[in-house]
């Protein structure tokens, strides 16, 4: 199993920053990517940004040039370095992992973290 615990979260104004993390512990080693989703109310979740096992990122479009998913693997911890937040960005951030656990996708989810832009 991997247990996730994210962190980070907060109120801040519109054009500020914050700092999101994903703290990994458990079967690490089998962790194929690590993603970040977000979830506003009323809406479905949806992927932020990626980072694969061998170190490849991706963001969505609506995020790409002020979001920076990155790890550091010594801590385990994947973070999410907001920049130029909008208040359209106010949402429950929830970090994701993916394994493969003999031939079967298996995901872990983190507890979320609140997010709140204001205008």
């Amino acid at each position: 199993q991997v247990q996730l615990v994210e962190s980070g979260g907060g109120l801040v104004q519109a054009g500020g920053s914050l700092r999101l993390s994903c703290a990994a512990a458990g079967s690490i080693l089998s962790i194929l990517v690590i993603s970040w989703y977000r979830q506003a109310p009323g809406k479905q979740r949806e992927l932020v940004a990626a980072i694969t096992s061998g170190g490849s990122t991706n963001a969505a479009d609506f995020v790409k040039g002020r979001f920076t998913i990155s790890r550091d693997n010594p801590k385990n911890t994947v973070y999410l370095q907001m920049n130029s937040l909008k208040p359209e960005d106010t949402a429950v951030y929830y970090c994701n992992a993916r394994r493969l656990v003999g031939s079967v996708l298996v995901d872990s989810w983190g507890q979320g973290t609140q997010v709140t832009v204001s205008s």
